[in-house]
C-alpha cells in the first residue's frame, strides 16, 4: 500500500493528485509513530509538503530504524531541503539516506533534530517578524528579503559573538549570522554554506560579521548565489561536529524555518 500524507490546510487547500490505489491521510492530529509502526515492511509512504513538513517528521519518528521507503513530494514556500538536492522538477525524493543519523540542537532547555539549519541572527528575527505577521490574519505572500533589509539597516542590532568548534573558540563582534548546517541553504533559496555536505559528519558555522551596515547590505544578496563566500574580511566558515554560539544578549533562533524566541545561545551536535 502507497501512503499520502499531507496538510489540508497547506498548500491552498488543495488536496494532492496521486493515481488510484493510494490511501490519502491527513497530518493533522496523527501519531506519526504508531502509524509507521502499524505499516507493512512493503508500504510506501510519501509526504506532500516542504521544510517544516520534513522538520515535524524528523522530531516525531525515530527515523533511524524506518523500515519502509519515505518520499517527499515538494509543495508549499519552505523547500530548501530540495533546493539543496537541486531537485527542479518537483518528482519524488526518497528520504531515507537523508534522515538517518541527524545532527540535534540544543536551545533554551529544549532538544531538536534539524535536517538543513539552525539559524541565528537577523535570519531568526525575520522569521519572528514573519509570524508576526502571519499572527495579524494577512494571506500575501511573506517578503523575507524586505524584512532583511529593514532589519539590517534599522531594526536589527548587531551581536558579538564567541563560538566554540570541536573545542576551538573564536570571538567576532559585529555579527549579523552565525547559523550552523547540515545542508547547504536555508532561509528560502539561501545558499549560505555552498561547500556543506549534507551526507557528510560535520556541520559548517558560518559567521557573517561587518561593522558598515552599507557594505553588509550591499553583499547580502550574494547569499542567495553563494558568492558571498569569497568576501573573507566579512564570512568566517568553520566546519565541526559540535559548536556552540554565544551572543552578548537574546534575540530569535530558527530551526528548519520554526522560530525560537529569546535565544542567548545554542549548542548543535552532528
Amino acid at each position: 500500500m502507497k501512503y499520502i500524507l499531507y496538510n489540508p490546510n497547506a498548500n491552498n487547500g488543495i488536496k494532492p493528485e496521486y493515481l488510484d490505489g493510494v490511501e490519502y491521510k491527513e497530518v493533522i492530529g496523527l501519531d506519526y509513530q504508531a502509524f509507521f509502526d502499524g505499516l507493512a515492511p512493503e508500504d510506501e509512504v510519501v509526504f506532500v509538503g516542504g521544510d517544516g513538513t520534513l522538520n515535524y517528521f524528523i522530531n516525531a519518528v525515530d527515523t533511524d530504524n524506518i523500515k519502509n521507503k519515505v518520499y517527499l513530494k515538494p509543495a508549499g514556500t519552505g523547500n530548501d531541503f530540495m533546493n539543496d538536492l537541486d531537485n527542479k522538477d518537483g518528482s519524488e525524493v526518497l528520504l531515507n539516506d537523508y534522515i538517518r543519523n541527524l545532527p540535534t540542537v540544543y536551545v533554551n532547555g529544549m532538544e531538536r533534530k534539524f535536517i538543513n539549519g539552525i539559524g541565528y541572527g537577523i535570519d531568526g528575527y525575520c522569521c519572528e517578524v514573519a509570524d508576526q505577521i502571519k499572527a495579524t490574519g494577512s494571506t500575501k505572500p511573506i517578503n523575507y528579503s524586505g524584512i532583511a533589509i529593514k532589519g539590517l539597516l534599522f531594526h536589527f542590532k548587531k551581536k558579538i559573538a564567541n563560538i566554540t568548534v570541536d573545542s576551538k573558540e573564536y570571538k567576532f563582534r559585529n555579527v549579523w549570522l552565525a547559523p550552523s548546517m547540515k545542508g547547504s541553504f536555508y532561509g528560502g533559496g539561501m545558499d549560505i554554506a555552498p561547500d556543506q555536505d549534507r551526507k557528510g559528519d560535520t556541520l559548517s558555522c558560518v559567521v557573517y560579521h561587518c561593522g558598515s551596515k552599507m557594505k553588509a547590505l550591499k553583499v547580502f544578496p550574494d547569499i542567495f548565489k553563494g558568492t558571498h563566500t569569497s568576501h573573507k574580511e566579512m564570512v568566517a566558515i568553520m566546519t565541526g561536529r559540535e559548536i556552540e554560539v554565544k551572543f552578548n544578549e537574546p534575540c530569535a533562533l530558527q530551526i528548519d524555518g520554526e522560530t525560537v524566541l529569546n535565544v542567548s545561545s545554542y549548542r548543535v551536535k552532528a
